[in-house]
């Protein structure tokens, strides 16, 4: 049986930003933020968006108000995603596990999280571990990544308990060398990597920046950066996630809940019927929106 709510109006109730951004407070927070904020034609302070030393520096604001980090550097043109929506995927996770938890969300240390492609950022075990004292182990390929997120952990020694990263050496294995055998994890998250080839990211990035910037002879800035593993794999985001089904069916007996954004909807239908074709035990679709962004996690159980 797939499970489905109708897509949220606004970020998850317990969203810490879902009243937007006090700058004055994230600019105390972080003082490099000044420099990149301004009062547009509506008399509001804000930031441009397609800036992304601007976008970057909202960011490490926003982590350190709000989730108690006293350092946050990430690799070079990595990724720096919008924290609000991060934070969305992490409070979703926990009403899943909810579930199964006689509607308790549970916290501490014996829920373990396993975060597939954690980047150099680690923001879901940053805010996991925050909110939800939550045990996470993230991973990623690149060295580099897993380097900043190394330094990122023994600048803030609240995440040295929380938090360890993993390398996966093999780029065709999701679990495989990463998950030991006497692991169990509760959960998996992942944000995977949505376009097919660089081009297709690029043709996707110049869209978005001429949509934000009102020079459209600029030339094109992606104002969240990015590797290229973490933008774009062979086959895009559905054969990203057709392979983390089938990997995590051999691992069934280590893990509960395997979850990942979906960023287009028309992925769903295909993913969804490897699924039913190898009988997950339970599917869930979990709609998010951030202002016109509109996602979905979805989320399998083998067992």
């Amino acid at each position: 049986m797939i499970n489905s709510n109708p897509a949220p109006a606004k970020l998850h109730g317990r969203n810490k930003h879902l009243q937007g951004y006090d700058l004055k407070r994230l600019e105390k927070a972080n003082p490099n933020l000044k420099a990149f904020t301004f009062v547009n034609d509506f008399g509001k302070e804000t930031i441009d968006f397609a800036d992304p030393k601007a976008v970057f520096e909202l960011n490490k604001g926003l982590l350190k108000a709000d989730y108690k980090l006293k350092f946050w550097e990430i690799a070079p043109n990595s990724l720096c995603p919008a924290i609000p929506g991060r934070a969305d995927y992490m409070h979703y996770i926990a009403d899943l596990l909810a579930q199964d938890n006689n509607g308790q969300i549970p916290y501490g240390k014996k829920i373990s999280v396993l975060d597939i492609g954690t980047g150099s950022n680690l923001v879901y075990p940053i805010i996991g571990a925050q909110e939800y004292e939550w045990n996470f182990v993230g991973t990623d390929i690149d060295a580099n990544s897993i380097h900043f997120a190394e330094v990122n952990i023994a600048r803030n020694i609240w995440l040295k308990k929380k938090i360890q990263v993993r390398l996966q050496t093999d780029r065709s294995k999701i679990f495989s060398q990463i998950i030991q055998p006497n692991e169990k994890y509760s959960v998996v998250v992942c944000n995977p990597p949505f376009y097919k080839s660089r081009e297709d990211n690029w043709k996707s990035s110049t869209k978005k920046f001429q949509t934000l910037n009102k020079n459209k002879d600029k030339a094109t800035v992606q104002n969240f950066a990015g590797h290229p593993n973490e933008l774009w794999c062979e086959g895009g985001e559905q054969a990203f996630i057709s392979k983390m089904i089938y990997e995590s069916k051999d691992f069934q007996q280590q893990l509960g809940w395997v979850t990942t954004l979906v960023a287009s909807k028309e992925h769903l239908k295909p993913l969804i019927a490897i699924l039913e074709y190898h009988k997950a035990a339970r599917i869930e679709i979990i709609p998010m929106q951030q202002g016109q962004k509109i996602s979905r996690i979805l989320a399998w159980k083998w067992q």
